[in-house]
């Protein structure tokens, strides 16, 4: 029975990994200080004899006694609302909880999956993004706490497999949703969701042009697990192509959700929001044959059913 610890394993992507790898067959241990992860979404876990959950901050020493096969190093919070907020505990656990959790996969002869993000690329100046594109970031900037911090997370990741020949996988995640975000995130999908359920105003921000895609969580996660048991190092982009301006999306989720809402427009909360955001998934589709299968409007109906019951 493989093992796997999983950094980040109370907070939503980090949760549906956890259900995928014990489905899997995986004996599985989960470290979350719950910053902004919630023992809700792992609750239908804990009985679960393969199941583990410690209350633990991943930036301190980290050990887990017994071996360890697989690092799944999801830790982080990855909001837009969390970058003014929580700007130096972003930073500290992707540098130092990235170095803590490298360590720990060395002294087990570990696995080492990063779940790196497409903010890496910034405000891209290359369309769609491919893996070889080196960005356009600002460093100083208030989403360069989260960008430059994941930049800095791939390069010490790449550092321990050239080094030590540590076994590693880089995934670098597009926008992705779905049930058990929290409705306070601050991004697109909650919302929206949220203001179209609770008839408020949807608000867009700047002129609406500004494009993501939208990736269902189930797709990502058949994503992570098919690099972690293939030969590939990456980084790989796993995201769903199909692009939508925030318009569109808006239009979208007010529609499916019948609400009264109107549209507003707001100015740009930051002069550094990405204008168009698109993986190349010819890598994830050519080496790890895989591509997303649930359409949006499929997944935004199991989305907001998950937030009915939270509003």
């Amino acid at each position: 029975m493989p093992r796997a610890l999983v950094t980040g394993g109370a907070g939503f992507l980090g949760s549906h990994l956890c259900d995928r790898l014990l489905a899997e067959g995986f004996e599985v241990v989960v470290f979350d200080n719950l910053i902004t992860g919630s023992t809700d979404n792992i609750a239908h876990l804990i009985d679960n004899p393969r199941f583990r959950f410690v209350h633990y901050d991943v930036t301190e020493y980290l050990y887990l006694d017994g071996p360890v096969d697989f690092v799944f190093h999801l830790a982080s919070p990855a909001s837009p609302a969390d970058f003014t907020t929580k700007a130096i505990q972003i930073s500290k656990v992707n540098a130092v909880g990235t170095h803590k959790a490298l360590g720990l996969a060395r002294a087990k002869n570990a696995r080492f999956f990063l779940a790196s993000t497409s903010e890496v690329y910034g405000d891209p100046l290359v369309h769609p993004q491919t893996e070889d594109y080196l960005g356009n970031v600002n460093p100083i900037g208030v989403r360069g706490v989260y960008d430059e911090a994941k930049r800095f997370a791939e390069s010490i990741t790449m550092a321990y497999h050239r080094s030590h020949g540590l076994d590693i996988k880089i995934v670098r995640i597009f926008n992705t949703y779905g049930p058990r975000m929290r409705l306070s995130d601050g991004r697109v999908v909650p919302n929206f969701i949220g203001q179209a359920l609770r008839g408020e105003p949807i608000t867009v921000y700047g002129d609406g042009s500004q494009t993501r895609s939208f990736c269902f969580c189930t797709d990502l996660i058949d994503g992570f697990y098919r690099l972690v048991t293939s030969d590939q190092t990456g980084p790989i982009n796993i995201g769903n192509p199909t692009e939508r301006t925030m318009l569109e999306f808006a239009q979208q989720i007010k529609a499916l959700t019948n609400s009264p809402s109107e549209i507003i427009f707001q100015p740009l909360l930051t002069p550094d929001d990405p204008k168009q955001r698109r993986p190349d998934i010819t890598r994830a589709q050519t080496l790890l044959g895989w591509e997303p299968k649930v359409s949006l409007e499929e997944g935004l109906q199991k989305t907001i059913a998950y937030f009915q019951s939270r509003v």
